[in-house]
Order: C-alpha cells, then structure tokens, then sequence
C-alpha cells in the first residue's frame, strides 16, 4: 500500500485494504481552509493566464460520498467563469443517437480552463455492470475505450484528474440514516440508493476492477476516504492545487511551447523553405514505434506499440501480380501504385448509370432513415482529384432535410483550443442522417504532418487515435466509408492548366495549390501510409481511380448505394 500526497490512497491499494483516513476537526479545517482556497483560486488564475493546458477533474464515488458536494466546493473556491461543470443523467434521445462518448466530447473544456465532470464516463459503465446489464467482456471493452480516450486527452496535453469517492458498507448505511432523520436531506434517500447500498459490495469490485484497467501515469486514479467531510475536501482541492501547479511549474521549466498547428505560414516563406530544401522527406514512422510518456514523477517509462499492419494487408506475391510495391520509407504497403488510372466510362453509359445509381441511392436512404440507420462519408484526396463533383452527385439523389456536407478548413481558435479529433465528434448527426465530410480528420496525418503543423509525436499519436475514434463511430452502429480521390500527377497539372483558363473555375487554384503540388512525393508517402494503417475491415478505405471523372463519380454512387444496402440487408 502506498499513498500519495494530501493522504490520498493511489489506485494500486484498494478498499478493503486501505486504512480509513483520519478524521479532521472543524478547528483543523478551520485553519487550513483559506490557505488552501487561496492557493488553489492562484493556481486557476495561473492556468488562465498562460492557457498551457486544459483540465479535467472526474469526481466518482460511492452513492452518498459526496461527489456533488466536492463539485460546488471546488467551483465556490475558484472563479466558476473559467469552470465547465457537467453532470449526466440518462442518454437523451440527441445522445442515445450518437456513440456513447460524444457527450463527453462536447463538454471538454478548452486550454487554459478547468472541467468538473460527475461521474463523466465511468458511471455509465460502473451502473450498467453493476445491474448485469453487460457482461465482464463488455465491461472490459467500455473500459478500454475509455482509457484510450484519457490517453489521447493526456497525450493532447490535457491535465485529467480522478478521484473516486470511497465509503465503506457501514459508513454508507449511517450515512443514508442521517439523512433520512434531518427533513432537509430526506429527500436524499431515495429507493435507488437504498438499493445501491444493498449492493455495496457489488459497486465496489465494478469500482476496483475499472481502477485497475484505467490507471495510467498520466491519467492517475486518486481514491479518497470519504467517510469525513472535511478531510475528503481538503483532499480533493489540494490535489487539484497540487496537479495543476506541477504541471505549470513543469510547462514553465520547459519553456514555452509553440503549439504547430497555430502556427500558420505564408505562401512566400513555405516556397523559400521547400526551394531550400527541395528534398526534405516526410516524417519517417517506423511500423514498430516507441512513445515516451513522461509522468508527473519525472521518470520516463517507455512503451512498445505494436505493428499496427491493416489486416487487409496484401502478400509480396499478390502485390507484384497487382503491380504494387511496398514503400522504402515508411515500410507500408503502395496500393495507390495498383490502381488502374486508364479506367474509364463513356458518357452515355454514364448517364444511365448516373441516373440508376442516383435513384437506387435515395431510395435507400429513406429507407435507413425510417430505420434509424446513420451514415458517415469521408472523402479525401489529391487537389483537383473530383472530390466536390463526387459529393455534388451523391447530394444530389439525397433528400437535403436527412443529409449535411461539412467542408473541414483550418481549425478556428476554439477548435485549436482543444483535441483534434473535437470538432469532428460534435458534428456527427442524429440517427437516420447521412454526413458528408469534404476532407477530414486525416488532415492531421496528411497537410499537418507533411507541412509541419503538427510535430512528429503529434502525428505518430494520430494512428491509434483515428483508428479508436473510428471504431467508436462503426461501434455504434453507424455506416462509415472513406474515399481517396486518386488522379495522376500528369491529369493533376492538366486540370489545374483547365481551371486557369476557365473564368468560372478561376477561383478553385491557388498559390497553395501549386505549392502542395511541388511536394507530391512527400504526400505519396503519407498517404500510402495512411491507407495502410488506417483502412481496417470495420473502417476501409475506397480507392478511387478519378483520372476520368465520369467512372470516379459512378464508383462512388454504387459503392455508397451496395454498402448501404449490405448494411440494410443485415
């Protein structure tokens, strides 16, 4: 057993074993109390002022431990206008539509404030084992999701806090039969927390068992006996004073650290950079990698990530018979080279099949929204490569009320206040909706990887995050696709001569445009690479061969409408 400061008892000892807190007089608290308010409003002011971070505090407990409590002492002691306090009850039907974390997601705070979240993700999955209504493996996977959440919190650089309320049988039963004599408090001892209390036991091994599995250096569990108001208190204020000043104190010994996705460059000096070092590769990521993670403690503890081979992944021999190679840097397999770009259609077939697919489209659409069916499209792709055209189709046999395109641009100050992946989540739609996103989160392995944006240990995070944050959305029950756009470099050049000389596609070729264009060989790589590891058999990717538009724009209309009908189908 070993504890940690302010008397806390850290997540490797449990409740059975752990020795009761001693109980602090009112004089004791009395004395300590301003000091520590003092200190913990300076250590928010602080937070404020540099914005180095973003926190998030989940308070979880036994019933009648005191979590609300805890949760208005800490907004009474700091300023409640840089506070996000959240509590969840039952999904409501926005909720219950999306997958079970996009609540959360919405309500994280951005850097520089502080987030108290009742229960947050924990008591969902602690109440539904608890009643049976899931199964251990099914505890064990909501678990497993939650940890990778934390960890990609974490790793974005958000400061999470957790404490876990404890209460023994005994202390719970005096406790409700306290409030149960004072007629300001009966109304506290409700039938479900009588109930509740029935199940102690059974709470605190759902609880043990969820502390061992997300315990991590950089999202630690702090459980807190909370048999006395004010020792639990105290506890929990200076161990958010304690967190949030370490981490200031460590952001500042480090020195300030530009973030790169804020930083935006001018056309001029990225030419001047790529003329200066016209061969400067992509960021090279091993397909083993190591990651560091430097907890709190100082001590760096390194861990292994696995291969993370797409399980799709093609044979040395099938891929010579498909003309594929495996690429030298990044080790992934180049399946953009097995695609037949001379793949064509002419324009009258395409019009019957334009019109068959559109019609076989939209009646599958209303057939998914009566049945609550919702559909995610992904398209990425080389610039000029039909994506717009592509979508212009597929919208065009959607009925615009169940159907949104979100084109992605560069994230708004709000957006780069918090993770990547947030404005994404937020804008998933309820049940029965198709949305279509026009370039999406592989923005971060893709433009902010090859110009910068975002540092190396930024991007060799992004894999496991995109491919959990994917899981979620298929997990839910809703239909994802991806498509790449792929075009020659020699048809990329031709359109964009095309869109010069055309008065009313002037407007789509920029600078930038011409600029990327010049880094083909860096964004070949990345690509190939993002294929590799992200197209997995619950998420795959579609490879598009758009050198001619026509045959691009049926693709993707039969294969939106034979997913959609294979999902319905099933």
């Amino acid at each position: 057993m070993y504890t940690g400061e302010d008397g806390m008892l850290m997540a490797a000892t449990f409740f059975g074993q752990a020795a009761r807190g001693a109980a602090m007089s009112r004089k004791e608290y009395k004395a300590c109390a301003p000091a520590l308010r003092q200190s913990l409003f300076e250590a928010q002011q602080r937070l404020g002022k540099t914005r180095a971070f973003s926190v998030v505090v989940v308070v979880a407990g036994i019933d009648t431990a005191g979590r609300g409590e805890t949760l208005n002492l800490l907004n009474a002691w700091m300023d409640p206008r840089w506070i996000v306090t959240r509590a969840w009850g039952a999904p409501s039907d926005e909720e219950a539509e999306r997958p079970p974390l996009w609540r959360y997601w919405r309500s994280l705070p951005p850097r520089g404030q502080i987030g108290l979240f009742h229960g947050a993700w924990y008591e969902p999955a602690l109440d539904d084992r608890v009643e049976r209504r899931c199964s251990l493996a099914a505890f064990d996977r909501r678990l497993g999701r939650i940890a990778a959440l934390e960890k990609a919190l974490a790793d974005d650089g958000t400061l999470v806090l957790k404490f876990w309320l404890h209460l023994t049988a005994a202390a719970q039963r005096k406790r409700l039969k306290a409030f149960g004599r004072d007629p300001l408090t009966r109304w506290r001892v409700t039938e479900r927390r009588r109930e509740r209390a029935r199940l102690h036991e059974r709470v605190a091994r759902a609880a043990e068992h969820a502390i061992r599995r997300t315990d991590a250096v950089r999202a630690p569990w702090r459980v807190v006996d909370a048999a006395d108001r004010r020792s639990r208190n105290a506890a929990v204020a200076a161990g958010v004073r304690n967190a949030i000043a370490g981490a200031l104190d460590r952001a500042a010994v480090r020195g300030p650290k530009p973030r790169p996705a804020v930083r935006r460059r001018t056309v001029e000096s990225r030419d001047a950079e790529a003329a200066a070092s016209p061969t400067q590769p992509v960021v090279k990521v091993p397909a083993a990698f190591e990651q560091r993670c430097i907890p709190p403690d100082g001590v760096v503890r390194r861990l292994r990530m696995p291969n993370m081979r797409p399980p799709h992944a093609l044979s040395g021999g099938r891929l010579a018979a498909l003309g594929a190679t495996r690429d030298s840097t990044t080790g992934c397999t180049d399946r953009l080279g097995a695609l037949d770009l001379t793949l064509a259609i002419d324009r009258k077939r395409y019009r019957a099949e334009l019109a068959a697919q559109q019609g076989r489209l939209s009646r599958l659409q209303r057939l998914a929204a009566a049945r609550g069916l919702s559909t995610v499209a992904v398209f990425e792709g080389w610039d000029a490569a039909g994506k717009g055209g592509a979508i212009r189709r597929v919208t065009a046999a959607l009925d615009a009320r169940h159907c949104r395109v979100i084109p992605i641009g560069p994230p708004t100050a709000e957006e780069l206040a918090r993770h990547y992946l947030w404005r994404f989540m937020r804008r998933l739609s309820r049940a029965g909706r198709i949305t279509i996103f026009d370039r999406s989160w592989y923005g971060r392995v893709l433009v902010e990887r090859v110009e910068g944006l975002a540092s190396p240990r930024e991007c060799m995070r992004a894999w496991p995050e995109i491919n959990d944050f994917e899981d979620q959305i298929v997990s839910h029950g809703i239909l994802l696709l991806k498509f790449w756009m792929h075009v020659s470099r020699r048809e990329q050049l031709r359109r964009f001569h095309e869109r010069r000389r055309t008065p009313h596609k002037v407007w789509k070729i920029t600078d930038e445009d011409w600029r990327n264009r010049r880094r083909w060989r860096d964004y070949e790589h990345a690509v190939s690479e993002m294929v590799a590891r992200t197209g997995t058999r619950r998420a795959p990717w579609t490879l598009v061969e758009a050198n001619d538009k026509l045959f691009a724009r049926i693709k993707v209309l039969r294969t939106l409408a034979d997913r959609l009908a294979r999902r319905l189908e099933t």
